[in-house]
């Protein structure tokens, strides 16, 4: 069981880390853009923290960094890919499940580097993400449980196909919005949760676990506490 965390900026990051330890980064376009910091800038300092840290490769702490998402052209993909990878051995390159991205996947993987197959919204994708040996596969619960989709069932489908043909893609389940999806997630049997630190923080908080700490507090105050 495995938490990561889907953001680009370090202060979460690093927040993240003293409060959770977390197991590893998401990174996409959207949190580069909202670290307001260039891309290469960020992603190096990510990797120098996790250096900093201890961390030695992507086995000890996974970090998810995406590739232009313009491009569609697989030559160019692996290209930007291993300009990427080349920055950290932490770094798993995130492409999107789209054709020029399942076959870049197949070669990066070829190489040794690892990848994230990302975007994925349905069985059939997640099986190319299994087949080109992907280390992850991220498929995406928020969104379509904003589409008034049920993620229960195409979750657990994923889980269920991967034991199926003994794959050995960890399931990454993506874009989570709160700590029922979290639970939902891992009860199915997910390798692993990516979302925002605020959806952690909330998905700690309970009313009876306050009210509980109330009761307590109160019992110790009204306690001979003196050695």
């Amino acid at each position: 069981m495995l938490f990561f965390l889907d953001s680009a900026k370090l202060d979460e990051i690093k927040k993240a880390y003293e409060l959770f330890r977390i197991d590893g980064i998401t990174t996409n376009p959207r949190h580069i853009q909202a670290s307001g910091q260039p891309f290469y800038k960020v992603i190096e300092d990510i990797a120098k923290w996790a250096s900093d840290t201890g961390f030695k490769d992507y086995k000890d702490f996974p970090i998810s960094v995406e590739v232009n998402p313009h491009l569609n052209d697989a030559k160019e993909m692996v290209a930007m890919a291993k300009d990427i990878a080349s920055i950290s051995k932490n770094f798993v390159i995130k492409l999107p499940c789209i054709e020029a991205g399942i076959q870049s996947a197949h070669e990066l993987e070829e190489n040794g580097i690892r990848t994230n197959l990302t975007l994925v919204f349905s069985i059939s994708q997640a099986l190319y993400a299994a087949h080109a040996k992907s280390l992850f596969v991220s498929p995406f619960v928020g969104w379509k449980e904003s589409s008034g989709e049920d993620t229960r069932e195409y979750i657990e489908g994923i889980i269920n196909a991967y034991k199926a043909i003994n794959a050995n893609t960890k399931v990454l389940v993506a874009a989570l919005r709160s700590g029922s999806q979290i639970a939902h997630a891992f009860k199915n049997g997910a390798d692993a949760v990516t979302c925002g630190l605020s959806v952690y923080q909330e998905a700690m908080l309970h009313p009876f676990t306050y009210k509980g700490l109330g009761i307590f507090t109160n019992a110790w105050d009204n306690t001979n506490t003196n050695r």
